[in-house]
C-alpha cells in the first residue's frame, strides 16, 4: 500500500513505511485552503492547513508500507487525518519518479465542508497563519515546514514560500 503526502505527512508521516519517492498526482492540487480547528488553530481562532483541492497536479512524497503495518497505518492516518472530516480518504493513482504508477491512500479536501476555505487572498492567508495554535503547535511552523521540505525535493510552492518569507514582517 503506498501513501501519498503533500503537506505534513511529508515531513512527519508518523507511521513506519519501507520505500519513500518523490511521486505526481494528476486532477489535484496542493493549497493552503482548509480552515484548521484542532492541529494548526481553534474554531474562535483559525489556522490554515494544506488540502489536496481539484485540479492540477501536485508533486509529493509516496511511502510504500508494508502489508503488516496496513492496517495499523490505516488507522493511524484516519485518527490524525479524520479528526473533522475535512477530508475524504480516496485512493489516487500516482506516478513515482521511477516511473512506476500505482494506486496511494490519500486525503483530499471536501469542499462542502464548513472548513474548506477555498482561495484566498494572501494578506488572509498570512492573517489566519499567523495566528493559528493548536493541538500540533503553531501554524507558522507548520507552513515553514512545509516550505522547507518542499525546497529539500527541489519544489517551490510560491504561496508557501511568501507566506514564510512574510512571517515577521508587522
Amino acid at each position: 500500500m503506498w501513501v501519498f503526502g503533500y503537506g505534513s505527512l511529508m515531513w512527519r508521516p508518523g507511521f513506519h513505511y519501507v520505500e519513500r519517492r518523490a511521486a505526481l498526482v494528476h486532477g489535484y492540487h496542493r493549497s493552503l485552503c482548509v480552515y484548521s480547528h484542532v492541529h494548526r488553530g481553534t474554531p474562535h481562532r483559525p489556522g490554515l492547513v494544506l488540502g489536496l483541492d481539484r485540479g492540477g497536479s501536485c508533486r509529493g512524497v509516496a511511502f510504500l508500507v508494508a502489508p503488516a503495518q496496513e492496517q495499523a497505518t490505516i488507522a493511524y492516518l484516519r485518527e490524525r487525518e479524520l479528526v473533522t472530516n475535512v477530508y475524504l480518504e480516496r485512493s489516487l493513482l500516482i506516478t513515482l519518479d521511477d516511473g512506476r504508477r500505482a494506486p496511494a491512500l490519500a486525503y483530499v479536501v471536501d469542499p462542502a465542508h464548513v472548513q474548506y476555505a477555498g482561495r484566498l487572498d494572501r494578506a488572509e492567508l498570512l492573517a489566519l497563519v499567523r495566528q493559528g495554535v493548536g493541538r500540533s503547535g503553531w501554524n507558522a511552523e507548520y507552513v515553514r515546514s512545509t516550505h522547507l521540505h518542499l525546497e529539500e525535493l527541489g519544489l517551490v510552492d510560491p504561496v508557501l514560500k511568501w507566506i514564510s518569507d512574510h512571517f515577521d514582517e508587522s
